[in-house]
């Protein structure tokens, strides 16, 4: 087990990245632990307020520009980034040069988080979802947990003073989402552990299904395991805008949409269950769940418009699983979606054409937006527009809007109260600012 942080008495954690959701989060996990934080992000360098950016440096996190000033101050004890930040970024240019540390994301939080009883949540989809629900059960139930999530809860903001992705509990458990992409949950060796599904999203399937197998050997002698790929997913009841499914003799429902949401919610019942949360706990529970931001998050909708949902899905699976949950629940659907980089883009293309082709209605409407470029050395050999030539080789047309304006134009002169306009995509901050305007927020 890896010694717990140093407290205040300690350095400076740097992180690089801190705007996004895991290094905000890691962020706030850090301050909670006693420690100080320091932090750059390229949209800060823009100029883009983000609430995440807001709310971290109200908890006194100091924000720099992404030039290395920031990462060698003389009082920085290590440097911390994901593996999606290049070997050339000035902080790391500048940590190398001083002879700082630099560690990843994955290694720190497991340090954070070391002397608590982990609980780590994996899979290929619905990993932010189960970690809020489990979370909010285990809360319910008043075990007081700490939770770090993959995406912002609003509930746990406190009015913005908080990113909204950890809550802070006082009791022995913690719960907290891990990722496959990079393989950094085998940084964890946790007391319990879910897996929710695998599919070939950053590896082929047997190379993903070997690494959930790796990860379930590290969970800890006699500690529970749900592991929801092989069990069969809950008969569930869709509603207006909830699923229902019955769970251990008990009929449960979830204030959410979706088949997918509601196998979410079963394996998230078993762990409770297995921690000890009594039974008579989980209804309650979960009818009272508030959902998590940009998870089949309904934003709201204009006079005479259409219902706006906003949801983070930037993958095959993801996407399948939202569209089809909306689609069954508008007379059109109105989805736009923008990739969330080249590299994902090139690797999933002929299964997102399948995919749209297969699940979008003649009447539905597709606008897909220019691939989000985040800089860097990305190779930028495919577009968007690719994307939309493969749709009409299958028959569907694919709207091509230069700008989330122009997309949010489109929809707003052709949606009607009857449709569902939804925005799709991970990374890029415009996508829940044209969530918002389409509602008329």
């Amino acid at each position: 087990m890896e010694a717990p942080l140093i407290g205040p008495a300690g350095g400076v954690w740097h992180l690089v990245g801190v705007a996004g959701t895991g290094m905000s989060a890691l962020a706030e996990a850090l301050l909670d632990a006693g420690a100080r934080v320091s932090g750059s992000d390229r949209f800060l360098d823009g100029g883009e307020e983000l609430p995440a950016l807001a709310a971290l440096r109200a908890q006194g996190v100091a924000l720099f520009p992404q030039d290395g000033s920031g990462a060698a101050t003389g009082r920085t004890e290590a440097v911390v980034a994901s593996t999606a930040v290049e070997a050339d970024n000035p902080d790391l240019v500048a940590a190398r040069r001083a002879g700082i540390p630099v560690l990843r994301r994955a290694e720190t939080l497991a340090r954070v988080l070391a002397g608590r009883r982990l609980v780590a949540v994996a899979g290929t989809c619905g990993k932010s979802t189960t970690t809020a629900i489990l979370g909010h059960v285990l809360e319910r139930a008043g075990l007081s947990p700490t939770v770090v999530n993959g995406a912002p809860c609003p509930a746990w903001t406190r009015g913005g003073a908080r990113t909204g992705a950890v809550l802070r509990g006082t009791g022995a458990l913690c719960v907290a989402e891990v990722d496959e992409s990079d393989k950094s949950l085998l940084a964890f060796s946790p007391a319990a552990a879910i897996v929710l599904n695998a599919s070939a999203d950053h590896f082929p399937l047997g190379e993903t299904n070997a690494l959930f197998d790796e990860f379930l050997s590290r969970v800890a002698p006699g500690g529970p395991v749900v592991d929801a790929r092989r069990e069969p997913p809950p008969g569930a009841v869709e509603g207006d805008w909830s699923v229902s499914f019955v769970f251990d003799g008990l009929r449960l429902r979830l204030p959410c949409p979706g088949l997918h949401n509601a196998a979410d919610a079963a394996a998230a019942c078993r762990m409770a269950l297995a921690l000890g949360v009594p039974r008579e706990t989980l209804a309650p529970a979960l009818a009272t769940f508030p959902g998590i931001a940009r998870r089949m998050q309904l934003v709201g909708r204009r006079p005479g418009g259409p219902r706006v949902v906003d949801d983070y899905a930037h993958n095959t699976e993801k996407l399948r699983s939202s569209l089809v949950a909306l689609r069954e629940r508008s007379a059109r659907l109105f989805a736009t979606w923008r990739p969330h980089g080249y590299a994902p883009l090139r690797k999933m293309r002929a299964d997102l054409a399948d995919m749209f082709a297969e699940t979008l209605r003649p009447r539905d409407r597709l606008f897909l937006l220019p691939v989000f470029d985040a800089g860097g050395t990305a190779d930028r050999s495919v577009s968007s527009a690719d994307l939309a030539a493969d749709l009409a080789a299958r028959g569907l047309h694919a709207a091509l809007p230069a700008t989330p304006e122009d997309a949010a134009a489109a929809i707003l002169a052709e949606a009607g109260p009857d449709d569902i306009a939804a925005v799709f995509g991970a990374r890029d901050p415009a996508l829940p600012r044209l969530a918002r305007y389409l509602a008329g927020a």
